[in-house]
């Protein structure tokens, strides 16, 4: 049983940091569920506070990440055309171009910019209005995904150190 658990574990902590890049999956949170499992295998002995502080974080990361791209739409005058757009181009560029390979940067960077901009268009802003709020858009994406990186790597972290010792 315990190698089962490890193994959904391992697929839960790749899961979680894909879901860093994809808006569908749950990034952190699926992390946090992979350190809950390998705590209650042989491999695992994770402490109280450390699950505390950690489903904290998970909770807190996984707000701002709602709020953040909101927030810098907004701060550059956009609408949610451009939030919209931004999660649309994503998700449309890892279709198109896959993440993996040489233009796995451009579509992780530019399918968010390109969709944002293309849903302020849609909304009516003329093209420099649509730049900047693309520009906010994208700045938001960048800043929620770092946020749930740096997260889903501490709860990786802790989650090998347990299985190391």
């Amino acid at each position: 049983m315990d190698i089962l658990l490890l193994i959904i574990a391992i697929l839960l902590l790749l899961a979680g940091f894909l879901g860093c890049f994809l808006p569908i999956l749950p990034g952190p949170p699926l992390s946090y569920l992979a350190m809950l499992l390998i705590h209650f295998t042989r491999f695992g002995d994770i402490e109280f506070p450390v699950f505390v502080f950690l489903g904290i974080l998970t909770v807190v990361v996984q707000v701002l990440d709602f709020l953040v791209p909101a927030w810098g739409t907004k701060k550059y005058g956009g609408t949610k055309y451009g939030s919209w757009g931004s999660i649309l181009g994503l998700i449309i560029g890892l279709f198109f171009l896959p993440a993996i390979g040489p233009f796995g940067l451009l579509t992780i960077l530019g399918g968010p910019f390109a969709g944002a901009y293309l849903g302020e268009k849609i909304a009516g802003q003329d093209s420099n209005a649509a730049l900047r709020a693309a520009y906010g858009s994208f700045i938001g994406f960048l800043a929620g995904t770092f946020m749930k990186l740096v997260c889903s790597g501490i709860i990786t972290f802790y989650c090998i150190k347990e299985l190391v010792n």
